[in-house]
């Protein structure tokens, strides 16, 4: 005989002021990065929850939201914030979620929509954790909140350190497509663009020849030469940071910022708080080390 495999669904209500009547359900979504696995798998979320709404006759779906993003950082949340201000009109009444850790930033702010989801009578069902924010109290809520964003900061911890082996190895991805002089070759390693090189070159040349960033970025518009995104007006910050990037001489320095709060996300420059890998060598130059060290000693003199 075939196998058959039939879902029995957990008995999830609202208030009590829902109780005995038709949910109307809400599902929320969310990855972390806007890549195909990613994708897919929030596919895969959707059509997951939407199966489990349709097998349950005291549900009807009323929207999917969804949102690709870290879920601990304020951008990439539009879904949620939608989401939120739906819950406020009283559209929906209970929100099916894949997880505490895919909901809220953090285990405060966590706790406190859940808070105000209460009160607009909308329950929230947590499905890895087999949980709705009606019927648990308070104090266990907090525990489960606080080890979803301890698994939150392991998964961080584990990425960070994915990423620091890669650079003890002299390897790291490299953002090509506004680099001027330089494109990706098919080994993943920098590849030098002739036409986009001398312009490089030129650009060191005149600043050891005594011309400022200012005075660099106004020979560079009267001869007509664009920016690498096309542009015609160049920025002095522009040309300042391209006479200091290592990687003109064919060097690569690694972990120059940090992101010290997983939370917030943000990068800050490393000052000295982590490990930086330099790689000499690296890919081909555009401008030889001894170019490159004057420009240095000259800017480190102005």
């Amino acid at each position: 005989m075939q196998k058959k495999i039939h879902i029995i669904l957990p008995r999830i209500e609202g208030s009590k002021k829902t109780k005995n009547k038709i949910l109307k359900v809400a599902i929320y979504c969310r990855v972390s990065k806007n890549t195909p696995e990613q994708l897919r798998s929030l596919e895969i979320q959707e059509i997951y929850f939407e199966k489990l709404v349709s097998e349950n006759a005291d549900w009807k779906l009323y929207k999917i939201y969804k949102d690709v993003g870290s879920g601990t950082r304020r951008e990439g949340r539009d879904g949620y914030i939608e989401m939120l201000k739906d819950a406020q009109k009283h559209r929906f009444d209970l929100i099916l979620v894949k997880s505490l850790s895919r909901f809220g930033r953090n285990t405060v702010e966590t706790l406190s929509t859940i808070r105000r989801l209460k009160k607009m009578n909308v329950a929230l069902f947590s499905d890895a954790e087999q949980i709705n924010t009606m019927e648990v109290n308070e104090a266990l809520l907090s525990i489960l909140l606080a080890a979803a964003q301890e698994e939150s900061a392991a998964k961080s911890e584990n990425i960070k350190f994915g990423i620091r082996q890669r650079m003890r190895s002299g390897k790291a991805v490299l953002n090509h497509t506004r680099f001027l002089g330089y494109t990706k070759g098919e080994d993943g390693r920098l590849v030098v663009v002739p036409e986009e090189a001398e312009i490089v070159r030129k650009i060191f040349s005149l600043y050891l020849a005594g011309y400022g960033v200012r005075k660099i970025k106004r020979y560079l518009e009267e001869n007509g030469i664009k920016t690498v995104t096309g542009k015609s007006e160049w920025s002095t910050s522009t040309i300042d940071r391209m006479l200091s990037n290592e990687k003109y001489m064919g060097n690569l320095l690694l972990q120059k910022t940090c992101t010290p709060d997983f939370l917030t996300g943000k990068q800050k420059k490393n000052c000295d708080e982590q490990s930086m890998f330099l790689v000499e060598n690296a890919h081909e130059p555009i401008v030889s080390k001894e170019i490159f060290e004057d420009v240095q000693r000259r800017k480190h003199k102005m």
